[in-house]
């Protein structure tokens, strides 16, 4: 039987459709730039979109179901096929499955003629085929200890269907349960899938350099970290005022913060692309602490810093790190963190701290910090990448250029 490298191997169309990463990083770096230019022009009076929703519910929607589908689903069609052996969806299906994602994104910024429903067909239509593809994989290969992630793929398409759902019956779902829903599964993937590739691949990285503390390996301390956070986004989701939210999503952070420091991230300086992955996810228990803090406190913390934590901070920075470094990896390049990757992650990093600090009452020109320093790092991933993902793979790759110790 040809094996999945074999079968690579044998394709031979354009290489943007070669792998899932390719097409669908490159269109997560693209549209989180132009989506957060387009807002804020929206917003600023500067544009005025026939979109199906309101400008801060748009807004809200293309960040979860736009940009965050799209770099979930680069990551999944990559991860899947290393999972189960089976071969990485290529070619034709997969420029389709782009295509599904990229009518999405013109059905719900364009569609105001075309009605509530039609567009809610139309970009609903990418998470629920993803989700059947990559269920489908995961069965053949009786794989079925990670139909997890499938369950969430799922959970984001029936947020995305409850969003449009609540606009097209006049509400403001930004404000809704399908916003808290979409936020509280972002946030699960990145703790279930950031907790197996964070201590991973610091792991790799400093056995690579020599003696010393690894990350601790994952046990029941981890299991009941993921327990408790899905609990507590749970109970924020279904009652995102209440005082026992607060509570229980404090516990939380706290327990995701321990977790965090288990991992060894200050031995990682030497490498800014192992240091990414754990300054990305100490954005998640910030935010766990800020929004509870904001429940249960409600007069000295917004809502809205504990938001931006997990959205700026975890799902922006997070994405970086994980597209900078399957970019590299997946093409036969050094996993190293240059010059080029910094200038990528340090306006993001710039950004979330900004509009952390604007959701505590800071000025309001950190809003705007905020806004551009996420343009410009998503547009310079977007324009500094876009020939490595759209050019075949290279050599095999080389060993990393970080320095090891004397």
């Amino acid at each position: 039987m040809m094996s999945t490298s074999e079968r690579m191997r044998k394709y031979t169309g354009p290489a943007l459709f070669s792998g899932g990463f390719r097409p669908f990083f490159l269109l997560a770096g693209i549209w989180s730039a132009l989506a957060m230019a387009l807002w804020i022009a929206w917003f600023t009076g500067g544009i005025d979109l026939p979109a199906v929703f309101d400008p801060f519910s748009w807004h809200v929607h293309e960040m979860l179901f736009g940009f965050g589908a799209a770099a979930l689903a680069g990551f999944l069609l990559t991860a899947v096929p290393n999972w189960t052996g089976q071969l990485p969806v290529a070619g034709l299906p997969l420029a389709a499955l782009a295509a599904l994602w990229l009518a999405g994104r013109v059905a719900v910024m364009t569609g105001a003629a075309l009605g509530p429903v039609a567009v809610m067909v139309i970009d609903a239509a990418f998470l629920i085929a993803l989700a059947l593809l990559l269920g489908r994989e995961i069965v053949r290969a009786d794989n079925r200890r990670n139909l997890i992630v499938i369950a969430f793929v799922l959970a984001l398409a029936a947020a995305n269907l409850g969003f449009h759902w609540v606009a097209g019956h006049g509400g403001a779902p930004y404000q809704g349960w399908p916003a808290r829903l979409g936020i509280s599964v972002l946030v699960m993937l990145i703790s279930l899938i950031g907790g197996r590739i964070v201590p991973s691949f610091t792991r790799n990285w400093l056995a690579a350099r020599g003696p010393g503390p690894l990350p601790t390996p994952a046990g029941r301390f981890d299991v009941a970290t993921l327990i408790a956070s899905g609990a507590a986004l749970a109970l924020w989701t279904a009652a995102p005022e209440a005082k026992l939210s607060g509570i229980a999503l404090l516990a939380a952070g706290l327990l995701q913060l321990a977790r965090l420091g288990r991992w060894r991230g200050l031995r990682t300086f030497a490498e800014p692309l192992v240091t990414i992955l754990h300054l990305a996810y100490l954005f998640l228990p910030l935010g766990f602490l800020l929004l509870g803090s904001a429940l249960v406190d409600p007069a000295r913390v917004l809502p809205a810093a504990g938001l931006h934590a997990w959205l700026a901070g975890g799902v922006g920075l997070m994405t970086l790190a994980v597209m900078t470094r399957a970019s590299l990896g997946h093409t036969g390049r050094p996993l190293h963190a240059g010059a080029r990757e910094l200038a990528i992650y340090a306006p993001v990093l710039v950004a979330a701290i900004a509009r952390i600090v604007a959701g505590l009452g800071g000025p309001d020109w950190l809003l705007h910090l905020a806004a551009g320093g996420w343009v410009l790092g998503f547009g310079l991933y977007a324009l500094l990448y876009a020939p490595i993902l759209a050019r075949p793979r290279g050599a095999a790759r080389k060993p990393s250029r970080a320095p090891r110790p004397a």
